[in-house]
């Protein structure tokens, strides 16, 4: 028998369905095995994503800087059944323990496959967004299927009470917010320095922000507020990192603007640190949002914040205090919040140190996976499942993808 058939710690399975790159919760998942480790678990990630998808390479990439194993399946669909027999069949070669869910997909295989496999079954909640009847359909099922999960973690406030009042028991909810491994979000140099290092103006200050170019994230409000800054006489340029389905619409929204050589859609970066070093100030423009973990970067980044009123943001960004809140959608006040900042540089670091000092405080990656270890040390202590239940795993080796 290998070393890890022999490996007699529980084993937890992530799984999760993704196109491209991913998206914001790709930074806890594939950073949460090594963690596990320190606390007696294993554990393993499973992403479902299109065949031939080019993005999962760069996702593979990312798993090895984080010393994470990511096994890939293709899936060509919801009737593409064969995705459920492969992931029982890793189930079952790896003696998986406690089965870990991050979407409507993964919640829905982990109630089936548990009707054949015992295990343990957790998921976390890190919001939805609904583009079209199917996509809230399959939302629907999501939330159904969580009432027979044994312990749903959520992001924020706002998704534990959607949670409960869909019919999931308040004691099988745990609000768990997202965090970051500071030590990775550390300023190496200035806004100017950073912006000459990737070829942009030094001296004309940088309003950005990071995120998939959705609807939901409200790019568009912050073009517009960018250009009635211009319109105001500020000089200032906007970087936008991420890629999406908006994009066409945001170019063309850009080439409509007074100044549209000012605005920089710089498409997906694997490493987004250098890029937040450029700005002055970031902003995220959200319509709905759980809680962005960009939003944590910028600030160990020591970069003010901008945000939009919405529940997650809410928990790290108190206006006049840790940052400038505005109402979702209003792209006036937005401007006259940048404005704000760049008027005043001593209010601007002000609030940024100050913000700073809070996630320091309050949102380390350690001290989210303490919370998340002492939901899998109870469910694992709890009298329905011993490890001599589960069926022990096999010599059979599980590939970093499965055709």
């Amino acid at each position: 028998m290998n070393d890890e058939a022999a490996d007699d710690r529980p084993l937890v399975l992530h799984v999760r369905v993704v196109t491209e790159t991913g998206g914001g919760p790709e930074k806890t998942i594939l950073n949460s095995p090594r963690h596990l480790e320190q606390h007696g678990y294993r554990a393993k990630c499973v992403y479902l994503h299109p065949p031939q998808d080019p993005g999962f390479q760069t996702l593979l990439n990312r798993a090895k800087e984080h010393d994470a194993v990511l096994i890939g399946i293709p899936d060509r669909g919801i009737w593409d059944l064969s995705v459920l027999w492969k992931l029982w069949r890793i189930c079952r070669q790896e003696g998986v323990a406690i089965w870990h869910g991050h979407d409507y997909k993964s919640n829905v295989i982990g109630l089936l496959i548990r009707a054949v496999y015992r295990l343990k079954l957790v998921t976390t909640v890190h919001g939805w967004v609904s583009h079209n009847w199917r996509t809230r359909f399959y939302f629907w099922i999501d939330r159904l299927s969580m009432r027979w999960y044994q312990q749903v973690i959520c992001v924020s406030p706002d998704l534990r009470e959607t949670m409960i009042r869909s019919g999931v028991p308040e004691t099988k909810t745990e609000l768990i917010r997202n965090a970051i491994v500071l030590e990775d979000y550390q300023r190496t140099c200035s806004p100017k320095e950073a912006r000459v290092n990737l070829g942009f103006a030094a001296d004309i200050p940088v309003i950005g922000s990071v995120g998939r170019l959705s609807q939901e994230k409200g790019f568009d409000s912050l073009i517009t507020a960018v250009s009635q800054l211009h319109n105001e006489g500020i000089n200032c340029q906007c970087i936008l990192v991420g890629e999406g389905p908006q994009r066409t619409n945001l170019e063309q929204l850009i080439s409509q603007q007074s100044h549209p050589e000012r605005y920089y859609l710089v498409g997906h970066q694997v490493d987004v640190r250098p890029w937040l070093e450029t700005m002055d100030v970031f902003v995220s423009s959200s319509r709905r949002e759980g809680l962005a973990n960009v939003l944590l970067e910028a600030v160990a980044m020591e970069v003010p914040i901008v945000a939009t009123e919405l529940p997650g943001t809410q928990l790290v960004v108190e206006h006049q205090r840790t940052g400038l809140l505005v109402p979702v959608g209003d792209h006036r006040q937005l401007a006259g919040a940048i404005a704000e900042y760049l008027r005043d540089d001593t209010f601007r670091r002000q609030l940024a140190e100050q913000a700073l000092q809070e996630v320091r405080e309050h949102w380390s990656f350690s001290g989210r996976m303490e919370k998340v270890v002492a939901i899998y040390d109870h469910l694992m202590n709890s009298q329905s499942f011993t490890r001599k239940n589960t069926i022990q795993p096999t010599n059979e080796p599980i590939d970093a993808s499965i055709s």
